[in-house]
């Protein structure tokens, strides 16, 4: 029994060791008739040596396993081809090529690797450099924006308040005019004919009624624009590089002023519905004209996902959807403010949603947005203020954009504190 099973395992192994001589016998092979195959460019002698290494190998293992098989003298021809193996292997290894190959296996293994880092490192660079360069172009734009609106507000504003401090005057003189004018009738019941003729031709009476209408009508509308100019004027503080301390509601409605020929539509359902929830805030110290800039980024795609949803939808259900803009302000952990800004438009994609600040990303047509309000406004928020940004959009929901910001910032806080001490 024990016989057979040795006899089982020697012929297990010395099938062993013939498939191995046939692999190497194949492989030295298959290298000899490659050569063969290209010996016009010449043999490389390097090669050869390799193929020579695989035959010894296979002629090693083949008279291995003859051995078993009762080849006489099999362990001197093993030797000898053992010896042979040795001789070539060493030979390999003394030609200078072997090692001049080896070395740059290694310069290319190893520069590969550098090439792949610094590869790595220029995309980062290279995006770095194009989210920089957006945004020194959208803040020179901004700035520049700002500058224009600061003019425009201050030349209308000289005219205006030229009308609106006289139009007290007016008021007045009109008044005495009108006075004067009872007063003659009082006493002259029955002027002369062409002095009938002429106040019936002006229509006294109404004149006397609607002049007063007409100067209120004129102090209204000239605090309305002293209001815009005002607005213009807040919002119009892009190039301001100091941290000041804002009413942030001032800032959300000079935004929403800029935004009014947007909000109000040419029919009815289209309008959109501005609702304030403004809480009890105080002032925060921020960068107003960035702040704002956030703010418009944000409004502006609030309104772009109102349109959106109004043109998909049939005349009905428009008419039925009424399209709104929430905006929340709040205290939140004692030291943050708080300013959530909702819509009920169109929701946020999931398969978007983790590439909406990021930059040059945009749904939008070609033309009209560059990708880049969101990624800036993001920066602000966070970078510039120390603050957060994130929303939240799913289908059947308002998308709610949140604006967390500290009331003071963190140097002017250290500062105060050494200042104390």
């Amino acid at each position: 029994m024990y016989h057979l099973v040795g006899t089982k395992a020697s012929l297990i192994l010395t099938g062993e060791n013939i498939i191995i001589a046939c692999c190497y016998f194949a492989i030295s092979v298959g290298i000899t008739y490659g050569v063969w195959r290209n010996r016009e460019a010449g043999i490389d002698p390097l090669v050869m040596t390799v193929a020579g290494i695989f035959f010894s190998c296979a002629v090693g293992h083949g008279m291995h396993g003859a051995s078993m098989l009762g080849l006489p003298n099999p362990i001197v021809w093993q030797a000898a081809t053992d010896f042979a193996t040795v001789l070539i292997a060493i030979y390999f290894l003394s030609f200078y090529r072997s090692f001049d190959l080896l070395a740059r296996f290694s310069q290319i293994f190893s520069s590969q690797i550098e090439l792949e880092s610094k590869n790595k490192i220029l995309e980062e660079a290279m995006l770095e450099l194009q989210r920089t360069q957006s945004q020194l172009i959208q803040q020179e734009k901004m700035s520049s924006l700002g500058q224009l609106v600061a003019g425009v507000a201050h030349e209308i504003n000289n005219p205006v308040n030229f009308i609106y401090a006289n139009l007290s005057y007016m008021q007045e003189y009109a008044e005495n005019l009108v006075a004067f004018v009872k007063l003659y009738q009082k006493h002259f019941p029955a002027p002369v004919v062409e002095i009938c003729k002429l106040a019936e031709k002006i229509d006294l009476e109404f004149i006397k009624e609607d002049l007063f209408k007409i100067v209120n009508s004129m102090k209204i509308g000239t605090e309305r624009i002293k209001q815009i100019v005002q607005s213009l004027q807040n919002f119009s503080r892009m190039d301001e590089a100091e941290l000041k301390k804002v009413n942030i509601h001032d800032g959300i409605d000079s935004t929403l002023l800029i935004l009014r020929h947007r909000l109000k539509a040419c029919s009815d359902p289209l309008e959109i519905e501005i609702v304030k929830n403004y809480g009890d805030i105080p002032e925060v110290e921020c960068y107003p004209g960035q702040l704002n800039q956030v703010f418009m980024n944000i409004l502006a795609n609030a309104i772009d996902a109102l349109e959106e949803i109004n043109q998909k939808q049939t005349s009905q259900k428009t008419k039925n959807h009424s399209n709104r803009i929430t905006i929340s302000t709040d205290v939140v952990d004692l030291n943050y403010v708080e300013i959530k800004i909702a819509n009920n438009g169109i929701d946020i994609p999931k398969n978007i949603q983790k590439r909406i600040f990021d930059p040059f990303f945009t749904t939008k047509p070609v033309g009209k947005g560059t990708g880049m309000g969101m990624s800036i406004s993001y920066q602000i928020i966070t970078e510039k203020h120390g603050g957060k940004l994130k929303f939240t959009s799913s289908l059947g929901t308002e998308t709610e954009f949140i604006i967390q910001i500290p009331i003071q910032q963190k140097s002017a806080s250290r500062i105060l504190s050494l200042s104390s001490t």
